[in-house]
């Protein structure tokens, strides 16, 4: 039973739900308390793991299919209604005498064998994803780049919860410590009232800067098809991709479709594109705009331009930069990335599925 339940927390994770370690050491206790009978199961383990009435349905479909009933004993919970002329439904039914002891065996093995193989087919399902989602976007083959589709979606899905769970904290307002404490010394340190933080106002902007060239593609598509269906949780969302010049893009179908010409075969200049988002382009940047930068920092040695960095970093929110290469390649050969982390609030590995989503969901965080 401790493996199901192992295998039952990750096919909620895999499903967008969070549970805690906490969560599932409660999870477990509960299960040793009340039992392994179906209903009570399921109701044990949602007293333990469900945070929101929201998160139901989608724990209800995880448990529906991890504890899948036999065919046998799903036939045996649904009311029986022969009718007049059903083949087998009397006694001298086909396959229901004596003279049949073929059939009967096969049916006797089939619930059996059929949960087997259906919980095979979803480890094996769960141990690919999962060794896709950890292999480096520069040594995907293009049969894998196309599989990513139903990874997005999986990842898409925790994002969003992630995202939607950060916000209703903030709504609510954080509990201020610092005034609960003092509060609490007038009534002989008895934290009587517990005082709370001033909800911090709206939505962010958010201003991602991605690159497209040869050696960040596959990242950069990842990136933009998981932000794609999280727009809602920004007041306002802009996408702009480069390799030598910004270029206003959106995600479409599945594919990047961009708004202006944009060259894949040039050589990658950020210093380039730094200076033509000052110059040309007329992008709100504020106190409440979070600029995402998707890049590998390779300038092909021209000029990083950071100063134009650190002025965009003393008006905006804050700057987060995502670096596709693993870490152990930064500031190799011709990448600056430590020219321009000095004027970034945060520099996060993205060089896997894995990364680059965990990477966004501390985005929330800034």
């Amino acid at each position: 039973m401790k493996d199901q339940l192992l295998g039952f927390f990750d096919a909620l994770r895999q499903a967008g739900l969070a549970p805690s370690v906490g969560e599932t050491l409660d999870a477990a206790a509960a299960v040793r308390a009340a039992g392994i009978e179906r209903p009570v199961l399921r109701e044990a383990l949602a007293a333990a793991l469900i945070k929101d009435h929201a998160e139901r349905a989608t724990f209800d479909d995880v448990f529906d299919r991890y504890f899948a009933l036999p065919p046998a004993a799903a036939r045996a919970r649904r009311p029986s209604m022969p009718r007049q002329g059903d083949e087998g439904s009397g006694r001298g039914g086909e396959g229901a005498g004596r003279g049949q002891p073929r059939q009967e065996g096969a049916a006797g093995q089939q619930p059996r064998e059929e949960p087997r193989r259906g919980h095979d087919q979803r480890a094996r399902e769960l141990a690919r994803r999962r060794a896709l989602a950890a292999k480096p976007f520069r040594e995907m083959e293009p049969d894998e780049v196309e599989g990513l589709d139903d990874l997005v979606a999986e990842l898409g899905r925790r994002l969003r919860s992630r995202f939607a769970r950060r916000q209703r904290r903030v709504r609510g307002g954080r509990v201020d410590m610092r005034r609960t404490i003092r509060r609490a010394l007038a009534r002989g340190g008895v934290p009587v009232e517990i005082l709370f933080r001033a909800p911090r106002p709206g939505r962010s902007d958010l201003l991602a800067l991605v690159d497209v060239s040869h050696s960040t593609a596959t990242a950069a598509e990842f990136l933009l098809a998981l932000l794609a269906p999280a727009r809602r949780h920004f007041r306002r969302v802009t996408l702009l991709a480069y390799v030598d010049r910004p270029c206003p893009v959106s995600f479409e179908a599945g594919q990047v479709v961009p708004h202006e010409a944009l060259d894949l075969n040039a050589r990658s200049d950020f210093g380039n594109v730094l200076k033509l988002l000052a110059e040309r382009w007329d992008v709100a940047i504020g106190r409440n705009t979070v600029l995402l930068i998707l890049g590998d920092a390779r300038n092909n040695r021209r000029p990083p331009r950071a100063d134009l960095l650190a002025r965009l970093r003393r008006v905006a929110r804050r700057i987060i930069w995502l670096n596709p290469e693993p870490v152990a390649r930064w500031n190799t050969g011709d990448s600056v990335m430590a020219t321009y982390a000095r004027h970034s609030d945060a520099v996060l590995a993205a060089w896997s599925p894995a990364t680059l989503a965990a990477a966004l969901g501390e985005l929330p965080r800034h």
